[in-house]
């Protein structure tokens, strides 16, 4: 029986990832990185602290005021949270997950990447916060994403064992967290890197949200049943 179904949110809930990544060229350029739409698609899923670290370690800029690594994050984060909050939109299928979870009485969690207050902005930009049991983000653990944390976190507070939880994951580093965590884990890859191999280590594989449905739900639980507490 699964006890609970826990979303990733950027990429996965929300089309956030390319605001997120216009907030990174914008903060980038002013220290002198220019980098193409691409070059941001290699961290997607991961925490700003590293992306802006990644960046650094390959194209180090002269920190000053406003430019230290910190400083950098800071800037990112917040110019993300003004593009998406007044410009994000639920990625397809999304609330209809939510739905189906909520349809069948099986409490609904994000375990996010993002700090607390952006999960904030999200819940409120696509109105979900009534389809929601809780939410939780990673920043609040020891470890971030690919760490199994924020999985263990969410379940915990959840009163529920993380095997008994289903978790949807867009992002390689996404998908390994919630593996590493025990869940019966589902990826639904973003199509510039659908075909990656480090997606096979999940239960079932999706092209969207909107391919979930009740077949699958009994396929995936008949694969992989889940154990009782």
């Amino acid at each position: 029986m699964i006890h609970a179904a826990l979303f990733d949110m950027d990429g996965l809930l929300v089309d956030s990832e390319p605001h997120w990544r216009a907030a990174e060229r914008a903060v980038f350029d002013t220290v002198g990185l220019f980098l193409t739409d691409d070059q941001c698609k290699q961290t997607t899923g991961m925490p700003i602290p590293a992306v802006v670290n990644y960046w650094y370690l390959r194209h180090p800029w002269a920190e000053g005021p406003g430019a230290t690594l910190g400083e950098i994050a800071d800037r990112i984060t917040e110019g993300a949270h003004e593009r998406i909050g007044a410009l994000a939109q639920p990625m397809p299928g999304a609330i209809d997950a939510l739905n189906f979870f909520n349809e069948r009485d099986i409490p609904v969690a994000i375990a996010s990447a993002s700090p607390m207050s952006l999960i904030e902005v999200v819940i409120d930009r696509l109105a979900i916060r009534d389809r929601l049991t809780l939410w939780h983000s990673a920043t609040l653990e020891a470890n971030n994403k690919p760490a199994p944390d924020v999985y263990w976190g969410a379940a915990r507070r959840l009163g529920v064992n993380a095997a008994n939880c289903i978790a949807f994951e867009d992002s390689g580093s996404g998908v390994l967290s919630a593996h590493s965590a025990g869940t019966i884990t589902v990826a639904v890859p973003a199509d510039f890197e659908r075909d990656d191999p480090k997606f096979a280590i999940a239960d079932m594989k999706l092209n969207a949200l909107t391919d979930w449905s009740p077949d699958l739900f009994a396929a995936l639980i008949k694969l992989k049943p889940t154990p009782i507490d």
